[in-house]
């Protein structure tokens, strides 16, 4: 929930009116096979959208980004499609808190901008289906997931055939998926299970070149930032919702 006012806190900088990172710090990444403590709405006609968007008039979310983090993505997609409205779904609550309060302070700096979006705590592996409706979003953005290295934990990658189904269930034909991440293999296994799926074809590569938002995956994030200043290695996997193709 995002309240209207944002008021004075030892944890915002006294300049920016942004909160610090270091005080909404937690671990890199949780369990999300546990179950947490936090609401969960029965249905998508149950999610009480005033409580986030200030002039919220009926309109649907349409982007969703997955694991949000501190919400770089969020803030940089708000101002480059300021009519769309957008969340960030993140499980570990000091973050989420984070990306809270960092609206706020954004909303209150630039009266009448980031209005668009919001961010709230949920397991989205597990709740997808109670946020939003079949074919309700046109983009949904997994950057920089938790790669879960051993091979007994792959069961927790948010990509996976199983997951993509739901995933194909909330997308509407021609919405579009976003994947990132520098781990290799992980990368390997997001492209494998997108390309496997018969739901998701890969945009082309005129389709990524003039794609705004794809130039976004690797800047946006606090990780896309490290990774960039390490010079390290990125790897995407950009795949549209298609219509299942049934055989003559």
């Amino acid at each position: 929930m995002l309240e209207n006012e944002c008021v004075s806190n030892p944890t915002h900088s006294k300049t920016t009116g942004l909160p610090r990172k270091r005080f909404y710090r937690a671990r890199a990444h949780s369990n999300p096979l546990s179950d947490s403590h936090f609401p969960v709405p029965v249905s998508p006609s149950q999610v009480d959208y005033t409580l986030h968007y200030p002039r919220y008039d009926g309109k649907k979310i349409a982007f969703a980004d997955i694991g949000c983090g501190f919400g770089g993505l969020l803030i940089s997609l708000a101002t480059l499609f300021p009519d769309t409205l957008m969340v960030g779904m993140e499980l570990r609550d000091k973050v989420t808190e984070y990306g809270k309060e960092r609206i706020l302070a954004l909303r209150t700096g630039n009266p009448g901008q980031y209005e668009n979006v919001s961010v709230v705590r949920t397991n989205s592996m597990k709740y997808i289906p109670n946020y939003f409706e079949k074919g309700q979003l046109t983009k949904m953005f997994f950057l920089f997931p938790d790669p879960h290295f051993k091979e007994k934990n792959h069961r927790r990658r948010v990509i996976s055939p199983h997951l993509l189904d739901e995933y194909a269930y909330v997308l509407r034909v021609g919405g579009i998926i976003y994947t990132i991440t520098d781990v290799e293999e992980l990368g390997l296994w997001m492209k494998s299970c997108l390309e496997n799926h018969p739901l998701f074809k890969p945009l082309t590569e005129d389709e990524l070149q003039r794609d705004p938002v794809v130039k976004l995956l690797s800047t946006a994030t606090e990780e896309g930032q490290k990774v960039e200043r390490n010079g390290g290695q990125t790897f995407q996997a950009v795949y549209r919702r298609v219509e299942l193709a049934l055989p003559h």
